[in-house]
């Protein structure tokens, strides 16, 4: 009789508690590692720095597309500059004109 009573005090003892570090140890780990645990939070908000940094590449990409486009309005284009322009790139000179050869790594544009 007296070795289940030690038992069930024992058992009473210990079980409480025992249960009461599961759950806290449960807690605990889903605090860090769960699906919106610190970890998780940490992943988001690198990802969202990217997102972030992606947007301001894609702006600025953006702003240098609109500068272009601007440039090619009516108004904005000088006849002469895209002639000298499209001569360079083309590689061609009019008879009257002269012609100063630069070296390979020496270019105008």
């Amino acid at each position: 009789m007296q070795v289940v009573k030690i038992v069930r005090r024992v058992i009473r003892a210990t079980i409480p508690p025992a249960l009461f570090i599961g759950l806290t140890a449960y807690f605990g780990w889903n605090v860090m590692r769960g699906e919106h645990g610190l970890h998780s939070y940490a992943a988001q908000l690198h990802l969202l720095d990217e997102a972030r940094s992606a947007q301001h590449d894609a702006k600025a990409e953006q702003e240098v597309w609109l500068r272009r486009v601007r440039g090619l309005k009516e108004g904005a284009l000088d006849v002469d500059l895209l002639d000298e322009r499209a001569r360079t790139m083309q590689n061609l000179a009019r008879q009257d004109e002269i012609v100063v050869p630069y070296g390979e790594h020496n270019h105008l544009y």
